[in-house]
């Protein structure tokens, strides 16, 4: 079934917050109601299943033992984790639709290669025994605000320091531009020290693109500053929802969005807006639990 094609899923109420949902509202309200409430459809990305793909490659290269994790084994590990991906989500086929002699297919196979070999000069796998990989994660605030998300990878020194560690197949931001990137991380380790009990020693972002590493070692207060703006967050998400008042931010961004047929700033129009007047609230307390970590499912 083509994008075109897909039917939007039910339309739901938030009731969580993850990096992803919450980088979406500070980047545009109307966007994010277009994600997580309206659940429209989005075109298969050819960057973001490629991060997709190395992804895969990363974590499933530490199954093998240490000695075997090279830097050709890993390439050679490329094809093989594409063919799974394409199986698990045909729709990922549209993206070389139109690429009969598989030229395309072939330089994008080979960037994805590209970017595996360069972690190599950024990592040691053969030094590494990650605690956690592709770890689900979830948690509840004080509040009731429940948090979740996926966590690449978590190490574990024998002092017991943690250490949480993203990778990412884009180049490194501006120095200008770094809070946004680490406030992933800090989300990353607020939920890690609720379940935890501990304060991570270092969060790490992997830039596999231009061949950097940012790290940050946070402190509590910066936990605390994180905890605060995801409740201002959640307190707008939930009159926005109370009110069916999304709207759009411009930015050069909106070139690349998938919604610009049905977004004002585009002379579209939004759906109807699907929910009827509701009271966004978090869980009652233990509705949910406390939280919990488990593998992500795994990759394809």
């Amino acid at each position: 079934m083509s994008t075109s094609e897909r039917v939007p899923m039910e339309p739901r109420a938030p009731m969580s917050l993850s990096p992803s949902r919450a980088s979406d509202f500070m980047q545009c309200p109307l966007l994010y109601r277009f994600r997580v409430i309206d659940r429209l459809p989005e075109k298969p990305s050819a960057a973001a299943t490629r991060g997709t793909l190395v992804h895969a490659v990363l974590e499933r290269l530490f199954d093998d033992p240490a000695a075997e994790r090279t830097a050709p084994r890993a390439k050679a590990m490329v094809p093989g984790q594409w063919e799974r991906l394409l199986a698990s989500k045909p729709e990922l086929g549209e993206l070389f639709a139109e690429d009969p002699d598989g030229e395309r297919l072939a330089g994008w196979l080979g960037e994805a290669e590209r970017l595996v070999e360069r972690w190599f000069t950024l990592e040691d796998p053969t030094r590494l025994e990650p605690a956690e990989r592709e770890l689900f994660v979830e948690t509840e605030l004080d509040s009731g605000l429940r948090l979740r998300g996926v966590i690449d990878r978590i190490d574990v020194a024998p002092s017991g320091d943690v250490r949480i560690v993203d990778y990412k197949t884009g180049k490194a931001p501006r120095p200008e531009y770094r809070d946004g990137a680490l406030f992933q991380m800090t989300f990353y380790a607020l939920v890690v020290r609720r379940l935890k009990g501990v304060v991570p020693r270092r969060l790490q972002l992997v830039y596999l693109g231009s061949g950097e590493v940012l790290t940050y070692d946070p402190v509590e207060a910066d936990l605390l500053r994180v905890e605060r703006k995801l409740l201002a967050l959640w307190e707008a998400i939930r009159l926005a929802t109370e009110t069916g008042d999304w709207r759009p931010r411009p930015t050069k961004l909106c070139g690349w969005c998938d919604h610009q047929a049905v977004c004002p700033e585009f002379g579209g129009t939004p759906p109807v807006y699907p929910l009827e007047i509701v009271s966004v609230r978090p869980p009652e307390s233990g509705e949910y639990g406390q939280g919990r970590m488990d593998p992500a499912p795994p990759a394809p």
